[in-house]
């Protein structure tokens, strides 16, 4: 994974910023959450040569803030009991302050619903996404625009699903 940042030298032309890898990552055991660039409602600094995404990974942008990120989910092995299932759930949410988003998990241990709009690509894998009265199947490069909704994402594969994710602080009516 690279990231390039641009930004602007003293002069006002245009440079880059950054060039490597994301600045954090955090959960790479269930998955993982690859930050990118994070902004928090200010206003856009191009020269400075702070590195937005690193800090403390949590869910949701801050008031007025966007999240821009990779996150990866991996294939949940067979015969695991939903008590476990939603134990692990439980502290990966917690992990990035994010257990207060975990409204209801009926349908899935993972189903969790922010106030943010969330633009959302599948790059690789086969992934259900499941809502509360829905669920639907995507294949690599369908997007989904995510409206503040309960929801949860299941890898169907034997291999990492790998998405990109734009979130976006959001009042959902």
């Amino acid at each position: 994974m690279r990231r390039i940042i641009t930004g602007h030298n003293n002069k006002g032309e245009s440079i880059i910023s950054f060039d490597g890898p994301p600045a954090r990552s955090i959960g790479e055991d269930v998955g993982g959450l690859f930050e990118l660039w994070n902004t928090d409602g200010d206003d856009v600094i191009s020269t400075d040569e702070i590195d937005r995404a690193d800090e403390d990974i949590i869910l949701s942008p801050p008031n007025g803030g966007t999240k821009f990120r990779y996150f990866q989910i991996n294939p949940i092995p067979d015969g695991v009991p939903d008590d476990v299932m939603q134990e692990i759930a439980s502290d990966a949410f917690e992990k990035i302050g994010a257990g207060h988003h975990r409204v209801d998990t009926r349908r899935h241990p993972a189903m969790h619903k922010t106030e943010t709009i969330d633009y959302i690509i599948l790059l690789k894998g086969d992934v259900t996404l499941i809502l509360d009265n829905d669920e639907v199947n995507l294949k690599p490069f369908d997007v989904v625009v995510q409206r503040g909704t309960n929801h949860a994402w299941v890898n169907n594969g034997d291999e990492p699903a790998l998405l990109i994710a734009v979130l976006i602080d959001s009042n959902i009516k």
